[in-house]
């Protein structure tokens, strides 16, 4: 099984969490949406799989790399 961290790409805030623990996703489906300087960044499944794990909550800041969330395919 594979299993991978969803990093920030910004340092911002998590405006949005799309997809929750145990729930699917597919390649490119968004698991949350951060925003940074007024714009919204959305944070996408690089494969098809489950997120295990969500690391943040809504309106918890994040600073760029930070590891968000694990998705095990």
């Amino acid at each position: 099984m594979a299993t991978t961290h969803l990093k920030a790409i910004v340092t911002g805030m998590v405006w949005k969490i799309e997809r929750q623990a145990g729930e699917r996703v597919e390649a490119g489906e968004v698991v949350m949406i951060l925003e940074s300087m007024k714009m919204e960044i959305p944070l996408e499944a690089q494969f098809a799989g489950i997120v295990r794990e969500l690391l943040v909550a809504e309106g918890e800041a994040v600073t760029e790399g930070q590891q968000v969330a694990v998705l095990i395919a």
